[in-house]
């Protein structure tokens, strides 16, 4: 981290109680959350936004993670890729992961799937290129404009966080890493 951080020790108030509940529950506070140290007035907001977007989230958590690991590996962020491989791998299995992130069009896929990750791929790379055909793509394969607006939300909230956490110097825990060193050096697709 490039950041001076919050220790536990200095966090008080909101941040105090943000540190714990993230330890209770993951067993460490991670460095996407310390990497708000310098401005803790933003992190509780952050945070606030991310679990209702994720909790409220019209095509289910599955769908917002793959979302958020397309858009981490077109970032290109190491970061956010290792920790959505480790909790995508969770949901359905490490090679099914790998599949998605070598080539998510010929990993099994549904096609409304395919297409939602066209269009956060899209967002990533260049959101001045989508047009309606691109809307009219997902709403042929059945979205609603909710799901629509879902998408797009989740893809530039994981730009916007992957790259302050690049900015500001964020590294992957080493329980997010993978123990084979090829799946590693895969997932690390930035710094």
């Amino acid at each position: 981290m490039y950041l001076k951080t919050i220790s536990d020790d200095e966090a008080i108030g909101e941040v105090a109680e943000l540190f714990a509940a993230e330890r209770q529950s993951m067993g460490t506070v991670m460095e996407a959350t310390r990497c708000w140290s310098a401005r803790p007035d933003m992190l509780l907001p952050v945070e606030r936004l991310l679990h209702q977007m994720r909790n409220e989230f019209s095509l289910g958590l599955l769908n917002f993670r793959l979302i958020t690991f397309i858009a981490a590996k077109h970032v290109p962020s190491s970061y956010c890729s290792h920790v959505y491989f480790r909790s995508l791998s969770n949901m359905i299995g490490r090679e099914q992961v790998l599949a998605v992130h070598r080539d998510y069009r010929n990993a099994g896929l549904t096609e409304q799937q395919v297409e939602m990750l066209a269009y956060a791929e899209q967002i990533t790379k260049d959101a001045s290129k989508i047009t309606e055909a691109n809307i009219a793509r997902l709403r042929a394969v059945g979205f609603t404009d909710l799901n629509i607006a879902d998408i797009a939300l989740a893809a530039s909230y994981r730009n916007f966080m992957s790259r302050y956490f690049d900015a500001v110097g964020a590294t992957a825990e080493a329980s997010f890493l993978d123990e084979d060193p090829d799946v590693r050096a895969e997932m690390a697709v930035g710094k």
